[in-house]
């Protein structure tokens, strides 16, 4: 019996396959956010009022977003990254959700349990007015990236805008009526990064 000894690197090229292998499935196409980049919305109300800002800080962990608005109705209200970057003529121009991987809607319903499409990329929990109309709320999203270039960037061809609606979001498979779009801001590049 003849025996034929491979070189070592020839022995181990099918591991070094399987790794890349492995390593690209678990990106999974997804990127690394630069972190510390920094982004801004000026929000107004529909007769051009200020009425507030949401200032975006991307982590390594997804994009923190902080926002402060008065002006409202006391309660809960949608509030939505929608996916154009206008609030001209009219708060309609934003479009709808901010979905770039067609996602169902919503955080609760039955066909998640099976499923990572975690909603909507814009999609964020409500906000709570108080009695004197003024909100203040923090989230951390993943469905979203300061980064130019990846499909859930804010800052594609055409932008993206936050809207804060009239009503709460109850969460659910169906787009439910959250009436009016009561303030709306687009989504500016302020820096940061590495």
């Amino acid at each position: 019996m003849t025996r034929v000894l491979l070189p070592a690197a020839v022995a181990l090229a099918p591991l070094l396959v399987l790794i890349v292998v492995l390593s690209l499935v678990r990106c999974n196409g997804e990127h690394e956010p630069t972190v510390g980049l920094t982004a801004e919305a000026e929000l107004v109300s529909p007769d051009g009022a200020a009425i507030g800002t949401a200032t975006f800080l991307q982590t390594s962990n997804g994009v923190l977003i902080m926002a402060e608005v008065e002006g409202l109705a006391p309660g809960g209200h949608a509030f939505v990254i929608h996916e154009a970057g206008a609030c001209t003529p009219d708060f309609d121009a934003a479009g709808d959700h901010f979905n770039p991987t067609g996602a169902d809607h919503g955080f609760v319903h039955s066909a998640w349990r099976n499923d990572d499409s975690g909603g909507h990329g814009g999609d964020l929990l409500n906000i709570y007015a108080a009695a004197d109309g003024s909100a203040r709320a923090d989230f951390l999203t993943d469905g979203v990236t300061l980064d130019e270039g990846p499909s859930h960037s804010v800052f594609d061809d055409d932008g993206s805008a936050i809207i804060v609606h009239e009503l709460p979001d109850p969460y659910g498979e169906e787009e439910a009526d959250t009436g009016e779009r009561v303030a709306c801001g687009v989504i500016v590049s302020t820096g940061g990064g590495g």
